[in-house]
């Protein structure tokens, strides 16, 4: 049988990260908004690509939770951006009642699917998220460090004048200005990037990293960043349903991991066809464990407003 997910939200990211599954041919798609019209729209427009793009890929676009019935992931981008004048109370208030109206309708329509919250705030949405589905921890992941660690390697490589695909990074804690990029674990051919740039330097591309949000919003003015975030999200599912058993930084609830306990938090996981199949420890030094503790703290703050 095909393998099926939902994506709920139409929007930039949600229509984009419909469009790079269905490129993929990882599954069919179901793309859910409560806007009439717009997944319908989308979805009809992404499924007349397929025989260009040479995919077997089934896409519908609906109102109904029916139809996403029996998926094996569910993607949640659903949320309002924060506007002019409203507080970081009223953004989690907002978002954290549209996650209790998704999540209810997306575990009883698919009991055994496993949740990826790309929602922000992206830390606070997870806990809610895992609260209210009643779910394992295992099922429900935050989408934070792979986009993170994505910007880290782009800005590395881009620096050092190397592709891509020779850089690897990693970024650990809460998605957003506390974020921990590890310089120590980030590397280029397996060199430590700490041996090929000056601290400045690494100093210079962690900070761009935290701000890496932020500066496209500056760009764009009126929107914020979907292609990349879409992507990330799209390669937790791809490990997923193919069982990579691939190590990749995600938003996952610990229970005693690095010192941290009832909170979600941006580590290292091990992803394949359970979900997360195994948080990985690395060993810290008590400047990275300092940081990671203060990132922690931030979105224990969170969470505490919506009493999560």
């Amino acid at each position: 049988m095909r393998k099926k997910v939902t994506v709920v939200g139409s929007g930039n990211v949600g229509a984009t990260a419909a469009h790079w599954m269905a490129a993929k041919e990882l599954a069919d798609i179901v793309l859910i908004d409560i806007i009439e019209g717009v997944p319908q729209g989308k979805g009809l427009d992404l499924r007349q690509a397929m025989p260009i793009e040479k995919r077997d890929c089934r896409v519908i676009g609906t109102q109904e939770y029916a139809d996403t019935a029996n998926s094996d992931i569910v993607v949640v981008t659903a949320g309002i951006p924060r506007k002019p004048g409203m507080s970081r109370d009223d953004l989690l208030s907002t978002n954290y009642k549209i996650m209790k109206d998704v999540v209810s309708k997306a575990v009883e329509f698919s009991p055994h699917s496993i949740l990826i919250i790309v929602s922000n705030p992206l830390d606070a949405m997870a806990q809610a998220a895992y609260k209210l589905s009643g779910f394992s921890r295992e099922r429900v992941i935050g989408m934070a460090g792979v986009l993170d660690s994505a910007r880290f390697r782009m800005f590395i490589a881009d620096e050092l004048k190397v592709s891509v695909e020779n850089v690897t990074a990693f970024v650990l804690g809460g998605h957003g200005d506390t974020m921990v990029p590890l310089p120590r674990y980030s590397t280029v051919a397996g060199i430590p990037i700490t041996e090929l740039m000056d601290a400045p330097t690494v100093a210079r591309l962690v900070q761009r990293t935290r701000d890496g949000g932020a500066e496209i919003v500056k760009h764009l003015k009126t929107g914020s960043a979907y292609y990349a975030p879409s992507a990330a999200v799209t390669e937790m599912v791809e490990a997923i349903l193919k069982d990579k058993m691939k190590i990749m930084p995600c938003a996952a609830y610990l229970e005693g991991e690095y010192g941290i306990r009832g909170l979600y938090v941006g580590v290292p996981v091990k992803l394949g066809a359970r979900g997360i199949e195994e948080i990985i420890e690395i060993k810290l030094t008590p400047e990275e464990q300092e940081q990671l503790n203060r990132s922690a703290e931030a979105v224990r703050e969170l969470v505490s407003v919506i009493g999560v």
